[in-house]
């Protein structure tokens, strides 16, 4: 069983073999690391970048345009928000083009906390990017995912923005979630695709016989079937509220109903319509900051156009609205959404009298 994290260096590998992809590149991306979560080890496309993330995105755009087929990483999206610019431009150039030029360019990075990475290393990027027409957003939210969603990715002719939650780039495919063609053996994996501590001047990565697959972006899964309330929510948030619903579901008798996004833009808008009407109660859960978050764009949307079969008010849990997220434990966890305040969330819903 793949990590996430391999899962997004076998998709890449697959990218560069059979998908086109010519350059795969950003911040400490190419050799000897492989990139800070070691995603780009063993990649035959992989180049180092100076630390300079307007030069990253500005070059990603230039190769698209010039016919090659880019994957660029900003190391940590906390240091994306100096390239805003820049993604207008790359979202806004087939438009203000009359169709004419294309930008298919994948641009990865992680996202959110969990890793304990303190006020410049646990930002949140879901609602910017959003915020910026013509670009796809995808977040996975297991290995099987983020492989089928990078692909698709790759493959699409639009600029596509990849957030990574950090979170968890190393938590282990569980089972239904394997990617086809990867060994069973999970140390097999490893020992195949890993890189070695020291020296790596002389090791080459023995590839599986991967197979492709394509999860359509802007296609949503049911990730926990549920009857009394619908939590719509992505990326490190999905098993967080898996866990919330087993527990509610043991404990009262309460079946919620937790849909994976898996794509920001465009969104499923038909499968979240379909499950808010069984349910008639909704949660928005992310780690976003909670002013001007894209789970209320959700929920003005849901109130306009269901707002009569909604039994109780729409509830919002995200991030809070501070500056920065702290390196203590305790603060890093009050300041984003923990299993225990999802389930609460979902309980006070379930409860709710129309």
């Amino acid at each position: 069983m793949a990590t996430m994290v391999q899962a997004i260096r076998m998709a890449l590998h697959v990218g560069e073999e059979r998908l086109g992809v010519t350059d795969i590149f950003g911040e400490d991306v190419g050799p000897p690391l492989g990139g800070v979560f070691t995603a780009t080890q063993g990649l035959k496309t992989a180049w180092n970048t100076p630390l300079d993330e307007r030069g990253i995105v500005g070059m990603a755009i230039g190769l698209a345009l010039a016919g090659r087929r880019p994957v660029a990483e900003i190391q940590f999206c906390d240091y994306a928000f100096n390239t805003i610019d820049l993604l207008k431009i790359a979202g806004n150039t087939y438009w203000s083009s009359g169709g004419d030029w294309n930008v298919p360019l994948v641009l990865r990075t992680p996202v959110g906390a969990g890793i304990r990475g303190s006020i410049y290393h646990s930002h949140s990027f879901d609602a910017q990017a959003t915020r910026t027409p013509g670009w796809k957003i995808v977040m996975p939210s297991n290995p099987r995912d983020a492989y089928g969603l990078l692909l698709s990715a790759i493959v699409d002719p639009n600029p596509v923005m990849f957030l990574e939650p950090k979170a968890l780039l190393r938590v282990k495919a569980r089972p239904g979630e394997e990617i086809p063609g990867e060994p069973k053996d999970d140390k097999l994996l490893s020992k195949m695709i890993d890189a070695p501590l020291g020296d790596r001047s002389k090791w080459k990565p023995q590839w599986p016989d991967l197979e492709e697959l394509y999860i359509p972006i802007g296609k949503a899964r049911i990730a926990r079937e549920g009857r009394d309330v619908t939590v719509l929510t992505y990326g490190r948030n999905v098993p967080m509220s898996i866990a919330a619903a087993d527990e509610l579901a043991r404990e009262e008798g309460i079946e919620v109903e937790v849909v994976d996004l898996r794509t920001l833009y465009p969104y499923d808008w038909d499968a979240i319509v379909e499950s808010v009407r069984k349910t008639h109660r909704v949660l928005c859960v992310n780690e976003d900051t909670e002013v001007t978050n894209f789970g209320e764009h959700l929920i003005r949307r849901l109130v306009e156009h269901l707002f009569y079969e909604l039994y109780a008010p729409p509830k919002l849990l995200a991030g809070a609205n501070v500056p920065g997220i702290g390196l203590a434990d305790n603060l890093e966890q009050a300041s984003v959404p923990q299993k225990d305040g999802i389930k609460k969330a979902m309980r006070e819903l379930a409860r709710h009298e129309p």
